[in-house]
């Protein structure tokens, strides 16, 4: 076993894994649906961190950083407009950031939210700043929290003459309970409303026609019924839109999927759900390798004899073919046998994209084809 190159082990893992039998599992409708007019809202901000070590903002590559120390000193009673320049100050210990938030569904005033700060300017690293208080914005231009506080920073940077040390990403961090909550959160559900709509987050037919079944059989024949494919709709005869929602979460379904592979060329990943089937096939790919290799030489002429020591270019251009296996795939090949016949072809993640587009070009491939 020690002789054996852990990337084989793992690949031998993985097939064993494949060859598993599958079976659909019930979920619950918790996990793969939403309540409509339930959901969290973002919010945004402009502001200034303050106590960094140096490590803050030019005044010249980020001269909004100056302007906004400068208007929050005159809204405190120090005017220095008219006093100093823009270019004179260096307040190399301050930093303009965006500040983000999520404000959660059903969220009160008073409550406190986690909040997120990245450096929009030419700041080194934020590590030991403390945020101002800044306001944060919904998508209405309403004011609905403040924040404030010591950030944490989970990165550091640090520099020399001749060099830079940088570890994770030291522009950014985080103030946890940084933001308290002045307005309450828009909320559309009401407890009397007459229906309930379940909005699933992987539109399937088949998924919503299972649901509206699963949930006729708890609560009775004709409680729901399924819109499309994305959204199931339940009646709320009770006027009890909390405890209905409560029961609806906690009932299971089985979900259906369609046929996909998602192929990702920039980082090689293939992913291929178990539906995935093709039909009768031949496949045959090689790999060609063009080696190119440059060897200067330097042609030196012989003494007392007329001329000059030259370079003289020397290129070797090397082309390998490597010998194409043939694999015939039967039809309606499950997808474990799909990955263990590519693999027996000795393809690589590169050649596993170019053999399926290939096959689907071919319309042997029964599934959908993205790539990211």
């Amino acid at each position: 076993m020690n002789n054996i190159p852990l990337p084989k082990i793992f690949s031998i893992l993985m097939l064993a894994v494949l060859l598993l039998p599958c079976t659909a599992q019930a979920e619950r409708i918790k996990d793969v649906a939403d309540v409509e007019g339930i959901r969290s809202n973002a919010l945004i901000g402009y502001g200034i961190v303050v106590g960094l070590n140096g490590t803050g903002d030019s005044a010249t590559a980020a001269p909004f950083s100056v302007y906004s120390i400068m208007s929050m000193l005159e809204r405190m009673g120090v005017s220095l407009r008219d006093k100093v320049s823009v270019a004179s100050l260096k307040p190399k210990n301050i930093a303009a950031v965006m500040v983000t938030a999520e404000l959660l569904p059903f969220a009160r005033p008073g409550q406190e939210l986690d909040v997120n700060i990245s450096s929009i300017g030419d700041s080194k690293s934020l590590r030991g700043g403390t945020l101002l208080i800044t306001p944060l914005l919904g998508g209405d231009g309403r004011i609905y929290a403040y924040a404030q506080g010591s950030m944490s920073v989970g990165g550091f940077s640090a520099s020399g003459k001749g060099k830079d040390v940088v570890k994770n990403h030291p522009t950014s961090g985080r103030i946890p309970n940084g933001a308290r909550i002045e307005i309450a959160a828009p909320n559309t559900l009401q407890m009397n409303q007459p229906k309930i709509v379940l909005n699933l987050r992987q539109p399937d037919f088949t998924t919503a026609g299972r649901m509206a079944a699963s949930i006729n059989s708890v609560l009775g024949d004709g409680s729901a019924r399924a819109l499309n494919s994305g959204s199931v709709e339940v009646n709320n005869p009770s006027g009890d839109a909390v405890g209905l929602i409560s029961m609806l979460e906690a009932i299971e379904v089985t979900t259906d999927h369609p046929a996909v592979v998602v192929m990702d060329e920039k980082t090689g990943t293939i992913v291929m759900g178990s539906e995935v089937r093709i039909d009768t096939v031949a496949v045959a790919h090689g790999n060609i390798s063009v080696s190119v290799t440059e060897s200067p030489q330097v042609s030196q002429p012989k003494a007392f004899a007329a001329g000059s020591t030259t370079t003289v270019d020397r290129t070797d251009v090397k082309v390998n073919e490597e010998d194409a296996q043939l694999v015939v795939l039967p039809k309606k090949v499950s997808l474990s046998d799909l990955v263990a016949a590519l693999n027996s072809v000795g393809a690589t993640p590169s050649d596993l994209i170019a053999v399926l587009q290939a096959i689907k070009a071919a319309g042997a491939l029964h599934a959908e084809l993205r790539v990211l």
